[in-house]
């Protein structure tokens, strides 16, 4: 699964886009986001062993009243093809379907597409009708796919401005030295600093933001500080929002050559609020 372009780049470019332009999606770069669909489909999904496939679905309707008809209640606009996520009713596993779906992200983003996430700002039951699901299968998340509007709507730039979809929060708050107590610098990172920013620009639900990374040596223990209350109803979103992590932490190590491999180590680290997801040990 390569990019055309550095994964980098395409991580410090993509942006949530919820007003499209109605211009149809060109024929070659639906072509290469089907195969890619398929490749995940056919070939990660065997390896994460999770229950779940990714489907491109269209609707006929672009207005703003055809929109809400479709079930994104007017967040959405000006598109009609979405990338849609499936996974088993009894799935669990939110981490490794938000790293698979962070991947056909950047896959659009590559191909010069704009998307963005919606986990909860979508109707299940209008997507429902327009795909072909078993009775033991549900929609956990969607993305519109198209090409960015030049001027976003009023509603739009409201909503990025209420959630703060261009803030992050620092270093010190996400990233530490062997232990919660200590922050990790972008100098104590070493090499590692730019996969660790990549994993700070990464996208989440509502701009939350849990992931917190502690490195210990070679090793980086990836933890979630979940939001009370939120998120861990039905699919876990904010677990998701790990797998975007690790996507962009993966992705990004490996691009610069650094290699190592995920494993579950279970160390007893972090305040008791954090939940411990999984580590990277890096290559000696």
């Amino acid at each position: 699964m390569k990019f055309e372009n550095n994964v980098i780049d395409l991580i410090k470019k993509r942006t949530s886009t919820r007003t499209f332009d109605t211009k149809e999606i060109e024929a070659n770069q639906l072509q290469k986001i089907e195969a890619y669909l398929s490749e995940i489909n056919e070939d990660a999904i065997a390896l994460s062993g999770i229950k779940a496939r990714f489907v491109l679905s269209s609707f006929i309707g672009t207005d703003v009243k055809e929109d809400k008809k479709i079930g994104t209640y007017g967040v959405i606009s000006g598109v009609k093809t979405y990338i849609v996520g499936i996974v088993d009713k009894d799935e669990k596993n939110a981490l490794e379907f938000g790293y698979l779906f962070e991947k056909i992200i950047l896959e659009a983003t590559d191909l010069g597409l704009q998307s963005c996430w919606l986990g909860g700002t979508f109707k299940k039951s209008d997507f429902e009708q327009n795909m072909d699901l078993t009775e033991h299968e549900t929609i956990a998340i969607v993305s519109p796919l198209g090409y960015k509007k030049d001027k976003p709507r009023l509603m739009e730039t409201a909503m990025r401005k209420v959630v703060g979809a261009n803030k992050r929060k620092p270093w010190s708050e996400l990233f530490f030295d062997k232990n919660p107590k200590t922050p990790l610098t972008e100098k104590g990172a070493d090499e590692y600093a730019v996969p660790l920013e990549m994993v700070r620009l990464g996208p989440s639900a509502s701009n939350k933001q849990p992931w917190r990374v502690i490195k210990d040596g070679e090793h980086f223990h990836f933890c979630l500080s979940r939001t009370k209350g939120y998120g861990a109803a039905g699919f876990d979103m904010q677990l998701n929002d790990i797998g975007i992590a690790k996507c962009h932490f993966e992705l990004s190590a490996e691009s610069l050559g650094l290699y190592g491999e995920w494993i579950n180590q279970s160390p007893e680290i972090g305040p008791s609020e954090w939940s411990y997801v999984c580590t990277w040990k890096a290559e000696k």
